[in-house]
C-alpha cells in the first residue's frame, strides 16, 4: 500500500482513481472529486475541505478525520465505508451507498444525510440540524445515538435501534419493520402510515402519535402528557405504563394501560372491524 503523509492537495481530481493508498495528515483543500473512482483507501488524521471526495469508492477506512462544511456531498455512490472518531460538519453525506459502519462520530450539521443507503451500522453517534435523515434507507442498526432533526427515517425499512434519543417530528413516516428499544422518541406524528412498528420500553412525547399504523406493538412504554389522540386508525397490541392523555379510534387490537386514560374517543369515524379493546386501571 502506498503511503502519503503531510501533504496538501486542491483543485480537480488530484488523487483520481487512486487505489491501495494510505493518507496520513493530508489536507484536501477546496476543489472537487479529489479521490473519486478509487478503491482500498485509508485516511488517518486528514482534513477534507473540497466537495465530492469519496465518490464511486470501493472500500475506504476513515479515522480521526475532519470534514469541513465545504466538503458537502463527499460520500456518494460508494460502498464498504468504515468511519471512526470523525467530526463531520458537512451536510448531505452518504447517498446511494451500501455497507456503512460509523462509530464515535459527530455530525452537527447533517441536513439530508443518509439517503437511499443500505447495510448501515451506527454506534455512539450524535447528529444535529438533521432534517430528512435516512430517507429510503434499509437494513439499519443503531446503538447509543442522539438525533435532532425532523422527518427522519421516512420510508425506511428493517430498522433496529437501541438506547437512543430521537427528537424528530414525522419520524418513521411510512416506515416498515422497525424495532426501537429503551429509547426516547420526541415529536408529533410518529410513525404515521407505518407497518410492523415495535417499541419496547420507550418513552414517547408529542401530539397524535402512532396513527394509521398496521401492526403496531408497544411493550412497557410510557407517554408524556402532551402525547394525545393516540392510535387513530391503527391496529395495535400495547402495554402502557403510567397515564395516557387520550386515545382515539384505534381500529383493532388490545391496549392495556396500568394508569389512567384522560379521554377515550370512540365515535362514528372508527374504522372496521372496530373491535379494539382498551383496558385501564380501575
Amino acid at each position: 500500500m502506498q503511503l502519503i503523509t503531510h501533504a496538501e492537495y486542491g483543485g480537480e481530481r488530484p488523487l483520481y482513481a487512486a487505489h491501495d493508498l494510505r493518507l496520513e495528515d493530508v489536507t484536501i483543500h477546496v476543489g472537487e472529486s479529489s479521490i473519486k473512482e478509487s478503491r482500498n483507501i485509508e485516511a488517518r488524521d486528514c482534513r477534507f475541505e473540497g466537495k465530492y471526495v469519496f465518490w464511486e469508492c470501493r472500500g475506504f477506512d476513515v479515522e480521526n478525520c475532519y470534514f469541513a462544511e465545504s466538503a458537502r456531498s463527499s460520500l456518494w455512490y460508494s460502498e464498504r465505508c468504515r468511519m471512526r472518531n470523525c467530526q463531520v460538519d458537512a451536510p448531505k453525506m452518504f447517498r446511494r451507498m451500501k455497507g456503512i459502519d460509523v462509530a464515535d462520530c459527530r455530525f452537527p450539521n447533517a441536513l439530508e444525510t443518509f439517503w437511499d443507503c443500505s447495510d448501515i451500522t451506527l454506534r455512539n453517534v450524535g447528529i444535529a440540524r438533521a432534517d430528512y435523515l435516512f430517507m429510503h434507507c434499509h437494513d439499519i442498526r443503531i446503538d447509543h445515538y442522539r438525533q435532532d432533526g425532523n422527518y427522519s427515517f421516512q420510508y425506511a425499512r428493517n430498522v433496529e435501534i437501541h438506547d437512543a434519543v430521537i427528537n424528530s417530528k414525522d419520524a418513521f413516516w411510512e416506515a416498515e419493520n422497525v424495532t426501537v428499544y429503551d429509547s426516547e422518541l420526541n415529536g408529533e406524528y410518529l410513525a404515521w402510515y407505518g407497518r410492523n412498528i415495535r417499541l419496547v420500553r420507550c418513552h414517547l412525547t408529542g401530539e397524535q402519535l402512532l396513527c394509521y399504523v398496521d401492526g403496531l406493538v408497544l411493550e412497557d412504554c410510557t407517554f408524556g402528557p402532551d402525547a394525545n389522540l393516540l392510535f387513530e386508525y391503527s391496529t395495535v397490541q400495547a402495554t402502557i405504563r403510567g397515564d395516557v392523555t387520550s386515545i382515539k379510534n384505534p381500529t383493532s387490537g388490545r391496549i392495556t394501560v396500568d394508569g389512567h386514560v384522560g379521554e377515550i374517543i370512540i365515535d362514528g369515524n372508527q374504522r372496521q372491524p372496530a373491535d379494539a379493546v382498551i383496558q385501564t386501571q380501575p
